[in-house]
């Protein structure tokens, strides 16, 4: 048992000192620059379009959960919400509660 423990910190010491001397990688090219920021803007839009989708669920659930209390006497009022200028700018709709 004593040998394998030795064994296993010579291996670890070992595949460390040939890590350390890899070279570093070669610097990409113009062709892979401008995929690689095509990737990101790609991603960045998918990102864009799955937070408005996930906004318009959320808001769904909530004009049915109000709808629902509103159907059993209760009165919901929404919770305002301090949202980054970035999203600020994004038309969101809020949801009216009425008092009966």
């Amino acid at each position: 048992m004593k040998s394998k423990l030795i064994l296993a910190a010579a291996i670890a010491f070992l595949s460390l000192a040939a890590q350390a001397k890899l070279p570093p990688p070669p610097p990409l090219t113009e062709e892979q620059q401008a995929k690689a920021a095509e990737a990101k803007d790609k991603a960045a839009a998918a990102a864009k379009l799955e937070g408005e989708q996930l906004a318009k669920a959320q808001d769904g659930v909530a004009q049915r959960y109000i709808k629902e209390q509103k159907a059993k006497g209760v009165i919901v009022k929404p919770t305002p919400i301090a949202v980054a200028p970035a999203i600020a700018a994004a038309p969101v709709p809020a949801p009216a509660v009425k008092k009966p």
